[in-house]
This record gives structure tokens, sequence and C-alpha cells, in this order.
């Protein structure tokens, strides 16, 4: 799967700041008031885990569109994290800790966002499938004459 010494998606600089930001964010949910637990918190604590979680599936997938799809997914997250963490500053529930927050995700950002430069550039898959999507058909409505009542 990975040569000899190397661990893949854990080695991406990417991944290691997404740690960083999943550690604050668990950090953070566990000083919030009970209150916060299920609202706030929990949401805090999914979105950080989903950076991580989606730099892994994408690095695991072979087509680069398809790949790309899952590091857009881990960028939008990224920022719903930094949105919880504007957030708890904003209502009083952290104090002074937003621009150490702030630069923690501009760091995540920028190396996420020069790997799917990278991995843009590189277009694996490309040779073998091209330009081909993989599209799934809606279902098909009808509308059809009423019936006559049976009465």
């Amino acid at each position: 799967m990975v040569e000899k010494g190397q661990r893949g998606f854990e080695d991406l600089e990417c991944y290691q700041l997404a740690l960083q930001v999943l550690r604050e964010a668990y950090r953070v949910a566990r000083s919030l008031p009970p209150e916060e637990k299920y609202n706030l918190a929990d949401q805090m604590r999914r979105a950080a885990a989903s950076v991580v979680l989606n730099i892994a599936e994408g690095y695991g997938r072979y087509h680069y569109l398809d790949s790309l799809r899952f590091y857009y997914q881990a960028r939008g997250s990224l920022y719903e994290v930094l949105s919880a963490f504007i957030a708890c500053d904003e209502v009083g529930l952290t104090h002074g800790e937003l621009p150490q927050q702030r630069d923690l995700c501009s760091g995540a950002s920028r190396s996420l966002n020069g790997y799917i430069r990278y991995i843009r550039d590189q277009r694996q898959g490309h040779q073998e499938y091209g330009n081909q999507t993989l599209r799934e058909e809606g279902p098909v409505y009808e509308l059809l004459p009423d019936a006559p009542d049976e009465t």
C-alpha cells in the first residue's frame, strides 16, 4: 500500500495540521458549558473529525477527481470548525483564543489548498479514464390522468 517507512496519508502536512485542528476543537468542546454539549460542542467535534476523515478517504481513492471531491469536503468542514471557534468567541464561551485558532485553521487551509493543487496537477487516473464522469440518473416521474372514481 505504501513504501516502507511511509505511512501514507498520515505523512501529509495537511493531515497533520488537520489533526491539530481536531485536538483544538475537542479541547474547546470539553470546556463548553453543559447546555452546549449536544449543540455547538457536538457540531464542532463532528466538523473537525470530518476534516481528517475526508483527507484520509480522499487519499484512498484512485482517480484524482474522486479524491478532490473528498478534499473539497474536508476544506468545507475546516471552515465550519473555524466558524464554531468564532461563534464561541462571539458569545463569550472562549476568551482570547480566536487569533491562534484562526492561525491554526488558516495554516491547515493553506496546506490543504496546496495539496489540492498538487493532486489536480497530477491528474492520477486520467490516462485510464479520461474526463469521463460517473453520474446516477434520478428517478423518472410521470403524471398520469386521473383514474375514474369507482363508486
